[in-house]
């Protein structure tokens, strides 16, 4: 496992933009993929986006295409996720994860085995 803490969380408003980050440590070399999930209140770990270490291929959902975008900084072993035109039903938890197994899809919480106690964003209307 790598460790990841996340970073960059707080209350915004509808139409405000965001970064999330999230620092991989202990073994950042041996990492194959991260990825962002976040959790809503009364509801399941929800896939976000995820992001390729090496080669930096990425992966949304489709409720975050086109308003989030996720990216690394291999030298920094840091992950972002820039979000813009927040809404309310983008309030929850977001929790940063990292996986050092190669798989076929990088969508499901089973799929990571590190996460970070995750940050809270709020989004008011």
């Amino acid at each position: 496992q790598v460790p990841v803490v996340e970073s960059g969380g707080g209350l915004v408003q509808t139409g405000d933009s965001l970064r999330l980050s999230c620092a991989a440590s202990g073994g950042a070399g041996s990492i194959y993929a991260m990825a962002w999930f976040r959790q809503a209140p009364g509801k399941g770990r929800e896939f976000v986006a995820s992001v390729s270490w090496s080669g930096g291929a990425t992966d949304y959902a489709n409720s975050v295409k086109d308003r989030f975008t996720i990216s690394r900084d291999s030298a920094k072993n840091t992950m972002f996720l820039q979000m813009t035109n927040l809404t309310p039903l983008d309030t929850a938890i977001y929790f940063c994860s990292s996986t050092i197994f190669r798989k076929t899809t990088f969508r499901r919480p089973a799929d990571f085995e590190s996460w970070g106690p995750g940050t809270q964003v709020v989004v008011s209307s």
